[in-house]
């Protein structure tokens, strides 16, 4: 991943590609790692002011691995200003979403071929994404509800890394534990890339045959992500015990209760939910209303955190296509703690007319309408991605 870099936030372990901004002439002689904090003042004194830094082939410090107990006890005192839904937000959250997929898929691809050496991109990946989660979470919240069923397997890692990255901030977690709860999400299903493709693309009920070769991704993934290097013991954990269930029903070893990390419990619900709100290749999605409600009907579930996740998310979370009393479709920009059932809409079709209309930015606590139900893009020949893409993002307000 490319990033330009002020030339004060330059860090050793970083390598530099190019020269973006100088006052001078420099020109470099080779690409590499800045390797010590002289060169960088250095490079500042002959008037460089940013450079270009491949974050995929950067050596930063490892982050260190906490404990659950240490990790929840810095709340966050004060959180930064998040951009409101607009135009700009949806693009720059656009951009990171489409580079996440093309690195996952460039890390997948790798790793299949034995050519992955460690886990840097991955790692650089998941930091970019808590990065949007902290500055930009509502647009990004939008882009993990705008699904694309021939990408289930590369949006679903992601969508599962954000989410847990949102709840986790909510729950106060600290920034570099919610870094590493990212990265084990984002790696929990790694090991379905060595499954056969009959079992990966398997569209009716497993046999018991194939259902056991199936939960073998569990263990095969964490086999995958030790021989790439070091991982902290809380992303693996998560990576070991997302399929875990409270009441010992899980695999791959039937944890029960508190035996299964906090963090991996979390997983599981996050897991759960993208999934049932997406289109799968055996399964229609349901909404994300209908999803949440199933959440707290499913007892192997940590129900304590379910809560939690619905409060952290909303009734109506951003991203959901909802139909409004007046007619019109739209989609949730932001949630409303003081009126959970009245969230921020952007409107765009009229169902009465059965015509797209200009996006207009609602807020239902102050607009004399209300949302009916949420609805799935098929129940009105949405083709959503493409539409969101092509249309809404240009048409929003800025």
């Amino acid at each position: 991943m490319l990033e330009q870099v002020p030339i004060d936030d330059l860090q050793p372990g970083m390598y530099v590609i190019q020269v973006l901004e100088q006052t001078g002439a420099l020109k470099m002689r080779s690409k590499g790692i800045v390797k010590t904090q002289a060169i960088i003042d250095s490079l500042k004194s002959k008037g460089i002011l940013s450079v270009e830094v491949d974050l995929a082939r950067s050596k930063l410090p490892k982050k260190p691995k906490v404990s659950e107990p240490e990790a929840r006890s810095e709340k966050h005192t004060s959180k930064p200003a998040v951009k409101p839904v607009g135009r700009d937000s949806i693009n720059e959250a656009n951009d990171l979403y489409n580079s996440a997929l093309n690195i996952q898929s460039s890390f997948l691809k790798s790793l299949k071929n034995g050519a992955v050496k460690d886990l840097s991109p991955m790692e650089s990946l998941s930091q970019s994404l808590i990065e949007s989660v902290f500055d930009n979470k509502d647009a990004l919240s939008c882009l993990t509800m705008i699904k694309d069923v021939d990408q289930y397997l590369l949006e679903h890692s992601i969508n599962c890394s954000v989410l847990s990255g949102i709840f986790c901030e909510f729950l106060g977690y600290d920034r570099d534990t919610i870094e590493q709860v990212s990265l084990g999400t984002l790696l929990m299903d790694i090991g379905m890339s060595s499954l056969p493709l009959d079992i990966r693309n398997n569209t009716s009920e497993f046999s018991n045959d194939d259902w056991e070769v199936m939960k073998t991704h569990v263990e095969l993934g964490a086999s995958l992500v030790e021989q790439c290097g070091d991982i902290s013991d809380l992303s693996l954990r998560i990576i070991e015990q997302h399929h875990e269930r409270v009441d010992g029903s899980g695999y791959p070893k039937g944890l029960v209760g508190d035996e299964i990390s906090e963090f991996a419990r979390i997983a599981a619900i996050v897991d759960a939910y993208d999934a049932m709100t997406s289109n799968r290749s055996h399964k229609n999605s349901i909404t994300p209303t209908q999803a949440l409600k199933r959440l707290t009907a499913t007892e192997n579930l940590d129900q304590e955190l379910v809560k939690q996740f619905i409060q952290c998310i909303g009734v109506h979370p951003v991203g959901s296509l909802v139909r409004l009393k007046s007619g019109k479709l739209g989609i949730v920009s932001k949630i409303n703690p003081k009126d959970p059932v009245s969230p921020h809409v952007m409107t765009f079709y009229s169902v009465t007319s059965q015509h797209f209309n200009e996006v207009k930015r609602i807020d239902l606590s102050q607009y004399d309408d209300e949302i009916v139900s949420g609805v799935r893009p098929e129940e009105f020949s949405l083709n959503l991605p493409k539409f969101f893409k092509d249309v809404f993002i240009n048409q929003m307000p800025i």
